[in-house]
């Protein structure tokens, strides 16, 4: 399998670059941190796709959203409408924290909508989310698979696609392969003692999904092994699902953070991509 950099589309002429408005801080739910920042393009379109942005940070309490920020403007200043959301998090935290997505995700039709003086176009959402946040993403796009009993079962809100950056796919993976202790903290044991758990939330047990995902992966990752993104990628493709791998030479785990790196660049025009694709 090639696993260089594929050629992106050309982005449709519909994304208006502009510089984007200041963010609008947004509650979605009761909790302290059930909010997130609106950010839109002051490009005058009435009709603007959207992309939810969910950050990593290891499933913990100390990182916050605060370093999507500067990539979550990157993405409006495209012409594209940016929802960087906040959520519950910490060991045992799980379910909260996957209800809590969820409910970000479907405040794009009340809350969100409402502040946006209803520019959100919501057939051209996509999620984009980074190492703990990129299994969040994925669980996002693939939600619509659960059982009814399942936190975010039953989905309004249907991401057309997703970008994933270093993603954690297969949590059991993680946790006996890679030996990732934040994996087991929060679900709160191993595969063995919780295999429910980790079927609920792996992305890779919900294929197939029948959403285009774009997992990008450096190969110098030593936090998340870039075999997490490549075994979702074949696992997807053998399911029939669009799915597309990117692995950058070099690049390590915090680079898609860093606004001078490979990472950032082709993040931001693969999200642009992705956006001009649902036009």
């Amino acid at each position: 399998m090639d696993h260089s950099v594929p050629p992106l589309p050309t982005p449709s002429p519909a994304l208006v670059p502009a510089l984007a408005d200041p963010p609008v801080r947004l509650a979605y739910g009761p909790d302290k941190d059930n909010f997130g920042d609106l950010y839109l393009p002051n490009n005058g379109a009435d009709s603007l796709p959207v992309v939810v942005m969910v950050h990593g940070g290891g499933w913990q309490q100390k990182y916050d959203m605060t370093y999507f920020g500067p990539i979550s403007e990157a993405v409006a200043d495209h012409g594209i409408a940016v929802w960087n959301i906040e959520y519950r998090r910490g060991a045992g935290e799980y379910r909260d924290t996957l209800a809590d997505v969820d409910d970000a995700t479907e405040a794009l039709a009340t809350t969100v909508q409402e502040a946006s003086g209803g520019r959100l176009d919501l057939d051209r959402v996509q999620v984009a989310g980074h190492s703990a946040g990129g299994q969040l993403a994925a669980w996002l796009a693939g939600r619509h698979t659960l059982p009814p009993s399942a936190p975010g079962a039953q989905p309004h809100i249907l991401p057309r696609s997703a970008t994933i950056m270093a993603g954690v796919f297969n949590m059991a993976r993680a946790a006996l392969i890679g030996d990732d202790r934040l994996v087991p903290a929060f679900l709160g044991g191993m595969p063995d003692e919780v295999p429910d758990r980790y079927r609920l939330a792996s992305p890779i047990a919900s294929l197939p999904i029948g959403v285009e995902v774009t997992a990008i992966h450096g190969d110098a990752d030593t936090t998340v092994s870039v075999n997490q993104s490549k075994a979702y990628v074949d696992a997807a493709r053998t399911s029939g699902d669009p799915a597309e791998l990117v692995v950058l030479p070099g690049a390590g785990h915090g680079d898609f953070v860093d606004r001078d790196s490979a990472a950032w660049t082709t993040t931001v025009d693969t999200i642009t991509a992705h956006a001009a694709d649902l036009d």
